[in-house]
């Protein structure tokens, strides 16, 4: 073999070897396990989860070890104007547009220790495997830690120019609203046009999550890889009867709005069970008059809530409960009628690319996976109107989120981030180009 040759086929080799030796980078469960357990001090509740609302003195203390975290990781770190921490690692090529990963820290009320906090953590390890095996990408690199989330998406629909005055005026769950809670934070309400991305603007946003649901863990996968977060449209549902006396009304006699209510609700469930796909429907919530334990309801209002990736499949669910409401009222003589009431939930598909260079990542590393969607928000669903989008999910112990007993495991949380760190070099090496 000619010296020419020999050159030749060792520069064919540089991106193989290089691929091999991503495959070899791993996570450490260890540390992500230690960062987890300390970020759970700020707001922890005597139930072993947080209440860690956003805009609290918990959240700004837990945004300031986060910022620690991401300082020594060698980001530059700053807030930008809709209190979003922003942590910046230049690339060798400053001027193409950034890899943008991350999620939130801010909890519910009596929340868990999981839930938007390994989407940090599993970023910032991201950084510190990169920084360990001296490894420079050709884009720049932003760890984001979006402001309220658990609130409404705050930090995320600003940066996707979503948030307008009526919002700030909102009372938050820290007793603040969210305009002053953005300025404790050390953003400015009245500049978030500053915060705002265009279009273009970033290259990628990639969000590592707990699933909140039960698949992963029940059928022992490592890794989902979520095809998009479910839309949502809801509506208030009036049935009308006719009240009157309990005890002196023949049974044949009755225009019992509750009857055709209880009727109405197995029929909302059949429909959604029936048709093929992931859609849920669900009617959460019921209210009788006059509610009185010896007068025939009169009326009923109840909740229908309906969510799935395909607002044309949204629309065929509703449309069929609607057809089995008409039998019901027709047959009962109790009219049916309905209010929806404004939702702003579309669905939002990941995007395909990134869907298939999460997979590949996974099964190079060894682990398995499984194409799902996303039945709650996430920041994600707001980044996806500015950047080509993915999300990848990592098993909740049992399906439990929102709630202390809240788990998912060193290992688990580490496979995440390994994920992420290799679908991160995927895209920085033009895979989305």
């Amino acid at each position: 073999m000619t010296t020419k040759t020999n050159i030749l086929v060792g520069l064919l080799l540089v991106p193989l070897t290089f691929a091999l030796a991503q495959d070899n980078i791993s996570a450490d469960p260890e540390r992500m396990e230690q960062r987890i357990k300390a970020l759970s001090e700020f707001g922890a509740n005597a139930d072993g989860g947080v209440d860690r609302v956003a805009f609290s003195e918990a959240d700004i203390a837990g945004r300031a070890y986060i910022m620690d975290l991401m300082r020594g990781a060698g980001l530059e770190t700053r807030v930008d104007t809709a209190g979003n921490i922003i942590g910046r690692r230049e690339g060798s090529e400053p001027n193409l547009p950034p890899i943008l990963f991350g999620s939130h820290i801010d909890s519910v009320p009596g929340g868990g220790n999981y839930d938007g906090d390994v989407g940090v953590i599993g970023a910032i390890e991201v950084i510190e495997l990169l920084e360990a095996q001296s490894i420079r990408t050709r884009h720049p690199l932003e760890v984001v830690v979006f402001s309220d989330e658990e609130g409404g998406l705050t930090g995320s629909r600003a940066m996707a120019g979503k948030i307008g005055d009526d919002t700030l005026s909102v009372l938050s769950h820290s007793g603040i609203t969210i305009g002053e809670g953005i300025l404790a934070l050390g953003g400015d309400p009245d500049r978030l046009d500053l915060a705002r991305r265009e279009p273009g603007e970033v290259m990628a946003f990639l969000e590592l999550h707990i699933e909140q649901g039960a698949i992963l863990d029940e059928e022992e996968i490592d890794i989902g890889v979520v095809e998009g977060i479910v839309g949502i449209r809801w509506w208030d549902v009036t049935i009308e009867g006719f009240a009157n006396h309990a005890g002196t009304t023949p049974m044949n006699r009755r225009w019992d709005a509750m009857v055709s209510a209880a009727e109405y609700i197995l029929a909302v469930n059949q429909v959604a069970t029936s048709m093929p796909g992931s859609q849920v429907a669900t009617v959460g919530k019921i209210q009788a008059a006059p509610g009185a334990p010896n007068v025939i309801p009169g009326e009923v209002v109840l909740s229908l809530e309906i969510r799935d990736l395909s607002a044309e499949k949204m629309q065929r669910v509703f449309d069929e409960i609607s057809a089995a409401g008409t039998r019901i009222a027709d047959a009962r003589n109790t009219p049916i009628r309905y209010e929806e009431i404004a939702v702003d939930v579309a669905p939002a598909p990941t995007d395909e690319r990134l869907r298939r260079i999460i997979a590949t990542s996974a099964d190079n590393l060894g682990l398995s996976s499984k194409f799902m969607p996303s039945g709650a928000g996430h920041d994600a669903q707001d980044m996806a109107l500015i950047a080509p989008t993915g999300m990848i999910f990592v098993p909740s112990e049992k399906g439990i989120s929102h709630s202390p007993q809240e788990f998912t495991s060193a290992q688990d949380m580490a496979n995440g981030a390994s994920v992420l760190f290799k679908t991160v070099l995927e895209i920085d090496n033009g895979a989305l180009e």
